[in-house]
Order: C-alpha cells, then sequence, then structure tokens
C-alpha cells in the first residue's frame, strides 16, 4: 500500500530542491485535473514502506491568489493527504511561518522541514526546535536540501506520522475576543451540519469563510445546508466588522501575525545579525537606477556565452543531418527497393528537411536554458523581476509579466502557462495577450534568411530591429489593453519573497533544462514534421494539370490552390504571391517550418546536371548553413533569449533558394522588394505563433479570449506589415 504525502511551501523556500532530493530520479510529470499546471509527484520507500509525495506549486498561504495557489490550497482541502511537509525558510522564519500556522490550524498532520538552515547558521540566527514543534504540534526536521542535508530524518519522520493512529489536533490562535466570540457561533453552526463538518475541521472552516475564502464558500455552498452556514458566515463577518472598524481579513491576519511574532521571538529570541553580503548585492541589483544597466549586462554575458559554445555544434549537427543521416536513409531505402521514387522524396524532402532543419538549433536552445537555468536557481531572475516591476507597472503591466515575457522569446507555449505565477486573473491574461509578440526562436531562421537575402552587410541590425520591435508593440498592446478593455483601478501589490543568493544546484539546473529542450526536441519530432510531411502532401495532390501524385507542378497541386486562394489578403503588404501566402499559412501551424516551405516551393524546378545534387532538402540545408557561419561579432546587443548572434553577412547569399525568393519579392512588390521582405519579417513577428500556442492559450483563459488574441495579432501584424510597405513606398525608402 503507498501512502500519499503532500510536500508545501512557499516560492523559494527550498520546496523543489527538497522534493528532488525525496524522489531522486522516481518521478513523475502530468497535468492537473482540468488544468495545464504540471503536476509532479515521485515515490520513496522507508523500510518496506512506499510513499507518493506529491509536488504542490509555490503558496504563500491557504487563501489563494493566483492560480497555482489555488492549485495547492484545493488538494490540501479536497484530498487532505495522510502527511502535509511544509517547507520552511530558516532564515526568513517569520514569512514561512504563515502557511506553517494555516497548515496546523486545518487540522493536517504536519512536520515541518526547517530548510536552509546553513543560511541562518550563516547569519546568526538560533532555532530552537523545541519550541517550534511544541507550539505547532508538529515534528520539526532540519534540511539543507541543495546538500541532501537531513533528507533521511526527514523520511523517518515522514514514515512516524503516517503510521501514528490519532488525529492531529488543530492548532488554535487566539483572535481576540470579538473575534472568537463570533467565530464559536460560526463553528456551533458547521457542526450541526454533518455535511459541512465532513469537510474538514470545523474552526477551520469557520475562519476561511469569515476570511472570504472564495473556493471555500463554493465547497460549502455544495453540499446540504452549506447555504444556511454561508448565511450564519455572512451574518457574523458584517458583526465583526461593525465592532472592529476593520475588515475580517485584517483582523485575523493581523492576529495570526502577532502569534507568528511572538512564536519566532521564543524560538530564536532574534532574528539574528546585521546584513550579510547578499543583502549588500541586493542594493546594486535592485537599486532604482543601477538595477536595469547590471541585468542588461547580465543578459549580455548569457548571449556571449550561448554564442561562443554552441557555434561549433551548430556545424556539427548540420554536417550530420546533411551527410551521414541522409545517406542512411536513402541507403536503408535503396535496400527494400524505394529509392528513387515518392518515398525518398517524401523521406529526405519532407521529414529530414524540416525537422533537421529545427534539430540544427537544439544546442543554441540547450544553453540557452541551461544559463536561464543557472540565473532562476541562482535567485537572480527574482532580482530582475523586482527591477522591473516600477517601469512596467507605469505601462499597466505587472512586473511579474516580465518573467513570462522573458520565456517567450524561448517559446510562447511554456511563456503562457508561466502566466500562472500572477496574482490576478485580469493580469494573467494582459500578460497571455503580449507575450505571443515577443519574438520566440522559431521566428529567427525566418528573420536571417531574408535579412541574408535583402539586406547583406545589416543583416545583423535588421535582425535585431525585429526583436526590439516586438518589444515595443508588446509594451504598446499591453498599454492600450490596460487603460481600455483591462482596466484596473486598483493594482495588485507586487509581492515576491527573495531568494537568498547560492551557488546553484547541479541537480536542479540538469532538470529545468532537461525538461524545456525535451519539449524543444519532442515539438521537432511530431508537430514539426507532422507539418512538413503535410505540407510535401499538399505539395504532391494535383488538384490541376496533367501530372500525377508527387509528380505535379506546385501551382497545380492542392497546396497551390489553398496558397493562391490566400494570396490577395497579402498584395497590399508587398508579398502577395501564392508561394509566399503559403509559406505564412505553414507558418500558423509551426514558425519553424516556414523556412523549409519556401525550401520546397522555390525548389522545384528540375536541376541541371551541374546542380543535380541540390534538392530540396539540400537547398535548405544550405540556408541553415550560411545561417550557422553568420554568426560572429558585429551584433552582440541582441537579447539573450535569441541564443543567437548575427555578425555583418559582406556578400549576398547565392544559390536556387535565395535567387528564388528575391525574384519572387521583387516582382510581388512591383519592384521594392527590400520593402517587402521588412513587411514579411514584421508579419511573421507579429502574427499567431503557431497552432501549439493558440491551444494552451485556449486552455488558459478560454475559447472567446483565444479568438480575440488570433484575430487581434492578424490585424496588427497586417497592420504593421501595411505600414511598413506602403509607408516606405511614400517615404521613397523602396
Amino acid at each position: 500500500m503507498t501512502t500519499t504525502i503532500a510536500i508545501t511551501g512557499s516560492p523559494n523556500a527550498g520546496k523543489t530542491s527538497l522534493f528532488n532530493q525525496l524522489t531522486g530520479a522516481h518521478q513523475h510529470v502530468g497535468n492537473w485535473p482540468g488544468q495545464t499546471v504540471e503536476r509532479h509527484s515521485g515515490t520513496f520507500t522507508v523500510a518496506a514502506d512506499q510513499f507518493e509525495i506529491v509536488d504542490l506549486p509555490g503558496t504563500y498561504g491557504l487563501v489563494a491568489v493566483s492560480a497555482e495557489e489555488a492549485i495547492a490550497t484545493g488538494y490540501l482541502a479536497d484530498e487532505r493527504p495522510e502527511v502535509v511537509v511544509t517547507v520552511a525558510d530558516a532564515a526568513h522564519l517569520s514569512g514561512s511561518l504563515h502557511l506553517v500556522a494555516q497548515v496546523a490550524e486545518a487540522g493536517l498532520r504536519q512536520i515541518v522541514a526547517l530548510n536552509m538552515c546553513d543560511v541562518a547558521d550563516r547569519r546568526s540566527i538560533e532555532i530552537d526546535d523545541t519550541v517550534l514543534a511544541d507550539q505547532l504540534g508538529a515534528a520539526v526536521v532540519r534540511t539543507v536540501a541543495r546538500r541532501g542535508s537531513g533528507v533521511d530524518r526527514l523520511k523517518a519522520a515522514i514514515a512516524d506520522a503516517a503510521a501514528a493512529e490519532t488525529p492531529a489536533p488543530p492548532l488554535v490562535v487566539d483572535y481576540g475576543p470579538v473575534a472568537e466570540r463570533h467565530l464559536s457561533l460560526l463553528v456551533d453552526a458547521v457542526i450541526s451540519c454533518p455535511a459541512v463538518e465532513d469537510l474538514g475541521a470545523p474552526r477551520w472552516i469557520g475562519l476561511q469563510l469569515l476570511a472570504g475564502d472564495e473556493a471555500w464558500r463554493a465547497r460549502v455552498a455544495a453540499v446540504p445546508g452549506g447555504n444556511e452556514v454561508l448565511a450564519v458566515a455572512n451574518t457574523n463577518r458584517d458583526a465583526i466588522a461593525d465592532e472592529t472598524g476593520f475588515e475580517v481579513e485584517l483582523v485575523l491576519a493581523e492576529r495570526r501575525f502577532d502569534w507568528i511574532s511572538r512564536l519566532v521571538g521564543t524560538a530564536t529570541g532574534s532574528e539574528g545579525t546585521g546584513a550579510v553580503w547578499s543583502d549588500r548585492v541586493d542594493r546594486v541589483l535592485t537599486h532604482r537606477w543601477l538595477g536595469l544597466p547590471v541585468f542588461l549586462a547580465v543578459m549580455w554575458i548569457v548571449l556571449q556565452v550561448t554564442a561562443d559554445v554552441t557555434a561549433p555544434y551548430l556545424n556539427w549537427v548540420d554536417a550530420m543531418i546533411s551527410g551521414p543521416v541522409s545517406r542512411w536513409a536513402v541507403g536503408v531505402l535503396g535496400f527494400f527497393g524505394l529509392a528513387g521514387g515518392w518515398v525518398e522524396s517524401l523521406v529526405v524532402d519532407g521529414v529530414l528537411a524540416g525537422v533537421g532543419a529545427v534539430l540544427v538549433f537544439v544546442p543554441v536552445l540547450f544553453a540557452l536554458y541551461l544559463m536561464l537555468a543557472l540565473l532562476e536557481d541562482s535567485g537572480y531572475m527574482a532580482r530582475a523581476a523586482a527591477v522591473m516591476e516600477r517601469g512596467m507597472r507605469a505601462l499597466g503591466i505587472p512586473g511579474k509579466a516580465f518573467l513570462p515575457m522573458m520565456v517567450g522569446f524561448g517559446c510562447t507555449v511554456p511563456a503562457i502557462y508561466a502566466t500562472r505565477t500572477l496574482d490576478s486573473s485580469r493580469d494573467r491574461l494582459l500578460t497571455g495577450l503580449i507575450t505571443p509578440f515577443m519574438s520566440c526562436g522559431a521566428r529567427l531562421p525566418v528573420y536571417v534568411l531574408l535579412a541574408s537575402v535583402f539586406f547583406a552587410g545589416r543583416a545583423g541590425a535588421v535582425v535585431f530591429a525585429m526583436y526590439l520591435l516586438g518589444i515595443g508593440v508588446a509594451i504598446a498592446v499591453g498599454f492600450v489593453l490596460s487603460r481600455t478593455v483591462l482596466f484596473e483601478e486598483e493594482p495588485a501589490p507586487f509581492v515576491m519573497v527573495m531568494p537568498e543568493f547560492r551557488l546553484p544546484n547541479p541537480r536542479t539546473v540538469w532538470s529545468l533544462v532537461k525538461l524545456r529542450t525535451g519539449e524543444f526536441i519532442r515539438g521537432a519530432g511530431t508537430v514539426i514534421m507532422v507539418t512538413s510531411v503535410g505540407v510535401w502532401l499538399l505539395l504532391s495532390i494535383p488538384v490541376g494539370g496533367d501530372g500525377g501524385f508527387a509528380d505535379t507542378e506546385v501551382e497545380d497541386s492542392a497546396f497551390g490552390a489553398a496558397s493562391m486562394a490566400v494570396a490577395p489578403v497579402m498584395e497590399p503588404l508587398g508579398f502577395g504571391e501564392w508561394e509566399q501566402a503559403g509559406a505564412l499559412f505553414t507558418g500558423f501551424i509551426a514558425k519553424e517550418v516556414v523556412v523549409s516551405t519556401m525550401a520546397q516551393l522555390y525548389s522545384v524546378e528540375e536541376p541541371s546536371p551541374e546542380t543535380a545534387s541540390s534538392s530540396v532538402g539540400e537547398d535548405l540545408r544550405k540556408v541553415v548553413s550560411s545561417f550557422v557561419t553568420a554568426t560572429g561579432e558585429t551584433v552582440r546587443a541582441i537579447p539573450a533569449v535569441v541564443g543567437l548572434d548575427l555578425v555583418d553577412i559582406d556578400q549576398e547569399p547565392s544559390g536556387e533558394l535565395q535567387s528564388a525568393i528575391r525574384t519572387s519579392f521583387e516582382t510581388s512588390s512591383g519592384g521594392d522588394g527590400r520593402l517587402a521582405a521588412l513587411a514579411f519579417m514584421v508579419f511573421v513577428l507579429l502574427y499567431t505563433p503557431c497552432m501549439a500556442a493558440v491551444a494552451a492559450f485556449r486552455q488558459e483563459f478560454g475559447t472567446k479570449w483565444m479568438w480575440v488574441s488570433v484575430i487581434g495579432q492578424f490585424m496588427v501584424a497586417w497592420a504593421g506589415a501595411f505600414i511598413v510597405f506602403q509607408g516606405g513606398r511614400m517615404l521613397g525608402l523602396g
């Protein structure tokens, strides 16, 4: 039989590190029922007993504010696990004990993992474990999760608590004569209704109803007799407010914090000595004027490391795909008698040309995610969010939106999911609407290809401008939305506990890097492959002309017909040819395939004998190769999350694909190919990122707002490209 354990704690208390130490490699990742928030669980054994431990999202208390806090508090209330391990930061005991006290009041059997004891020792904070255990009615175990210290003792304490037969008595905090009098009346009402009493400890239910916890109100209303209990709760809430002159939430919170303050004073004697080195560093990192330059410098360093380390591996991966992998694939097909036909075309021109072009960038993303994980686990990312709060809030955008927006430079899908960490539904929605404008890594190959063709000598500057434009549009859209449909009279306060500066934990960093890189690889192996094969299939199906399957002119294929139907909408933007519209069409499915689609569409002519080896896949690999060799020293200011830096490209690229692209844009624009290419890049930057991002948005914010996002982004993209092309023509910039 497996015993279920929950582990909870406030953000930055070391909960995830402790979870990793407890479970080791025995971890499982899924989603919470009805939610897109990841659910982490794992197992460990003590003697012959097996335990499953569920890692709950971080929360500061049991009155939920954010979506992740709602999951944590709802799980504890509904599932009532046998044991709850609450991780407390020994160096910031007062803040951690708020959650500890509420778990104890809820009548849950609790073990307090007093984590970061090494930091408390450095700060000369001495904590009497016995006093804490007696006052809280819970076992207290000292841990240093990053080093694995105390983990064995914690496992033993969990086993002992799970074996206990008597229920844990709820903690009783004195909330003062007025609140206690009315609370007792509400507790009597709860006890008189068995269906409500079955939900948990009666005193805790009463406290949550007095505090106005909407989740608990819904829980009570759903059972027989619940509405009568809610009526009693409303009456006593009003009475407490009238008699004290304060909101009930404030009365309860003040008394609870008074109790915590007395407990901390008894257990420690003092809160330690003066500032330590990290406090002095924080004065610089979070300084009003110095914080932003430091942040930009850190991002610049990340860029340097990412580009310098990965440059050799890019060439190696490209050589492997274009060489041994392709030859091996053709050899295997030949062994089965399938070489030279449509099957070889499918494998080489469909699968390898699409997925292979994406895999070339895996080393870059791996290095990028490694650097970001190091910053996160060291504690710097929290400082960066604090630095951005003041400026972003002035624009109507919450400071915490900085983190999802940063993630958006890598991939929009996890960036949308990252909005769950924001405090209000309004802030989450606003951030979700503007995050897709951040230029994700999948758009980068499109910029590089067109910039190298039309802006030789200034390609790096053009690509950099795309990233700046995305940031500017996101800020502008956020500013407009925050003052119109998402106007907020009283912004939610910025609350973030600064974690202690520390050396990153290798296990935690590796876990983050593996998860993020794995998501990208899985996307390349599924969505991108399916898309590439789908494009190849549409190109192979004849809807006109005299050709047959896999032997038809592109304009006579199903893909050509669909692209021709869309092309007129793009004519005012300078790229109204069906090939260009077709590339954008597939880009809606996944931006990574815009380049591979162009390669397929512009490389369909029968090659001459001298260029017989220049297949669609080879042309695409040439584009990737020219991009790889374009990395260097000129443009070093591109945001770190781009993952690469670009140099001045001195010579215009040559080759069938590049020449075809130049000719196409010159024709579609009436001779203003540079403006049309620039407008095309702007459109790629601003329109809907991909179908996966749309699906993530729908899960987070609903169908209505999904369509607002899709249609709104298309309109912004069309308007932006129109201004660039037509405005440039009016100014004579063509």
